[in-house]
């Protein structure tokens, strides 16, 4: 098969490098049950509990029943009849969380963290010369259960997509570890929609195309990627064959960070509103904390019930550095718009114009892969 040359068929015997990924296990509703013995062993949802709430995190008892994040909290309740409903505590999450960075940074400084309680490490060289990843992802699991009494799952590979897909593998409170020349063989036993990057939308496209796994994604060429998936197409094809060349970022700049919620119903009342926007900022809020982030406009998004779209911002002249002012701003933003003049079905809200440091060179990585 002809393909363009800058399509890399990597090369794994070079330039290989040992990437841990690490993702807490049900971290928001894990640290309910830590923290408070009466949830234990109980099916718990972290949100609220109204009728326009959405559920941020659920615990494994929970999702037994099919309870998910981002699910209505009607639709969970639905789902179990039992299900205990606790409002997020950010601070305690923010609290485990720096915990669990520190532990990461004693072992490399090399670290990129994609939310609270997740984050992507190269430890190819590791500042205590302990040499094997599986044994480095090891202790970071033990100094995290005896430090803060959380579990967290690991995957173990020689690029970011394995990790990650591997962290998922054995959950919870699990590890599993791919080696050189077992990537491809990984990625294409895997489901399509357990793709990262891969969402329900994506899998739903790709299953009507025939594709329900990374061996049906590998069959198919470059240019019928392309003529079907557009720029997404280069990256599908590398990760079929378990390919990734993303280095670990540990200043990765970004634009924006926002979040948006489709409702089940289309809303329009004012106190409903208003409650929904409240989830969206704390949900946005933890993603702005987890990145250490600061921001100068704050951008509101409405996508009305005939699909029509608005935005409204608002750029101040210092960045909004907490929690409560980006929430007042956001909160402007839509009581400007009351009373709507028809439902929505979606509502987003964005932080932009981002003050962060310098992007991190990439590294060149010259040492061979010792996973054991």
């Amino acid at each position: 098969m002809d393909e363009p040359d800058h399509i890399e068929e990597a090369d794994e015997s070079q330039g290989l490098r040992k990437i841990i990924h690490v993702d807490m296990d049900a971290f928001f509703a894990s640290v309910e049950q830590r923290d408070n013995p009466e949830l234990r062993g109980k099916p718990v949802a972290v949100g609220g509990s109204s009728g326009r709430g959405v559920v941020a995190a659920a615990s494994y008892e929970a999702r037994k029943f099919g309870v998910r994040s981002a699910m209505p909290s009607v639709t969970a309740k639905r789902l179990c009849p039992d299900l205990i409903f606790v409002k997020s505590r950010f601070d305690a999450y923010r609290e485990a969380s720096e915990q669990i960075r520190a532990i990461f940074h004693y072992h490399t400084p090399h670290v990129e963290p994609l939310s609270l309680d997740e984050a992507y490490l190269d430890v190819t060289e590791d500042l205590h010369g302990i040499g094997s990843a599986t044994a480095i992802a090891q202790a970071i699991r033990r100094e995290i259960r005896e430090k803060t009494r959380l579990t967290a799952s690991a995957g173990v590979s020689y690029n970011k997509f394995l990790a990650k897909m591997a962290s998922d593998q054995n959950k919870p409170d699990g590890i599993c570890v791919i080696r050189p020349g077992e990537g491809a063989a990984f990625a294409q036993s895997l489901p399509i929609r357990r793709f990262h990057g891969v969402g329900p939308k994506g899998a739903e496209k790709m299953a009507r195309l025939g594709i329900e796994t990374g061996a049906d994604l590998a069959a198919r060429d470059l240019a019928w990627l392309r003529a079907n998936f557009g720029s997404f197409a280069d990256y599908l094809y590398r990760a079929a064959r378990g390919i990734d060349l993303r280095p670990v970022r540990t200043n990765r700049i970004r634009k924006s960070i926002g979040g948006e919620r489709t409702f089940s119903e289309d809303i329009s009342s004012g106190p409903a509103l208003r409650d929904t926007l409240d989830d969206i900022v704390e949900i946005v809020w933890e993603r702005i904390a987890a990145k250490e982030a600061r921001g100068r406009t704050v951008t509101l998004k409405l996508k009305f019930n005939d699909f029509q779209i608005i935005t409204r911002a608002r750029s101040q002249v210092q960045a909004v550095a907490d929690k409560a002012s980006f929430a007042a701003v956001a909160h402007e933003l839509l009581e400007g718009e009351l009373p709507l003049p028809m439902p929505i079905r979606l509502m987003g809200l964005t932080l932009s114009n981002l003050d962060r440091g310098d992007e991190a060179e990439p590294r060149r990585e010259d040492a061979q892969l010792s996973l054991l």
